[in-house]
């Protein structure tokens, strides 16, 4: 009963920071007043340093844009060297402390344009999120984990935008194989806080080695990487880690994530800000996991996160 009784005022206490806080806070830790544990003693409440934006709702996850202005700049191939090249989505504000970065690869010959909308969407929010082009179109599920993390590196140690980036803080997204590219960059470079795959394909179905927290989101009529072969034999496959989900897009072919969808950005933008930002405010969208309804024809996770 002890430990319970510590849990509940451990989240009480989380909750009224962020209340008190409201908005985004700057890259170093903030402390509020210490308050009274009970027991006669007192503990100061230390915030979450890398919370950005206001308190979450379901209505501000699923907008077209979050609370940050955006701006982009373009990454030639020359440039990138260990990739095609890129356009880079990040927030203007300089008052906000850094933030954590996203590298999303696109699928199977197809160019950056084809998931280009998650750029401004997800920065937005609050993520420095670089869409890459493939060194070739043909480049395989292996090929784009390599250029997923390339991408991160060059992110973080080259880009006009570096000094905005925690490098600690760093994830992978993609589509079709680019989604099968996230788990072979998370195999990879076990630093990563994230991967997020969408319509993932991918030869491989185990993944004992991966322990980065992983979303994998199917599409129900996926006659390209079918969920019953691909996307939850990948999530099944995630044997070493708790912090995995299984979302299914209802309804929805292949290519769903080539145009806007507000299910898939509903979805990641908690991932990220969960895993990326250990934004505790998110959990809330994720666990109870979400039910089956018009949009999700299947959802499976063991929450505990």
């Amino acid at each position: 009963m002890r430990s319970i009784r510590f849990t509940r005022t451990a989240a009480t206490t989380a909750a009224v920071a962020s209340l008190l806080l409201g908005t985004a806070l700057s890259g170093s830790a903030a402390t509020l007043p210490a308050v009274s544990t009970g027991d006669g003693s007192a503990a100061v409440i230390t915030a979450n340093p890398y919370e950005r934006g206001p308190a979450p709702s379901r209505a501000s996850i699923e907008a077209p844009r979050g609370s940050f202005a955006t701006a982009t700049t373009t990454v030639s191939r020359f440039a990138a060297g260990s990739f095609g090249g890129g356009t880079i989505y990040y927030p203007t504000s300089t008052t906000s402390g850094t933030f954590g970065a996203v590298a999303i690869s696109p699928g199977y010959t197809a160019a950056q344009s084809s998931i280009s909308w998650l750029g401004p969407r997800l920065a937005s929010q609050g993520f420095v999120v670089i869409t890459i082009d493939t060194l070739s179109r043909y480049d395989q599920p292996a090929e784009r984990g390599d250029q997923l993390n390339a991408a991160l590196t060059y992110l973080t140690r080259s880009s006009a935008v570096r000094d905005r980036i925690d490098p600690s803080r760093l994830a992978v997204m993609g589509h079709s194989m680019g989604g099968g590219g996230t788990l072979e960059a998370a195999k990879d470079n076990p630093a990563l806080r994230a991967t997020i795959g969408m319509t993932p394909y991918n030869l491989d179905k185990s993944w004992p080695e991966i322990t980065t927290p992983s979303l994998i989101i199917g599409a129900q009529n996926d006659d390209v990487a079918p969920v019953s072969r691909h996307s939850i034999p990948f999530y099944n496959g995630l044997t070493s880690l708790p912090q995995k989900a299984y979302l299914e897009l209802r309804g929805a072919s292949h290519y769903a994530p080539n145009t806007s969808n507000t299910t898939i950005a509903s979805s990641s933008i908690p991932w990220l800000k969960r895993f990326v930002d250990d934004d505790l405010r998110y959990s809330q969208f994720l666990c109870p996991a979400p039910t089956v309804s018009t949009a999700i024809s299947d959802y499976r996770t063991d929450c505990g996160y």
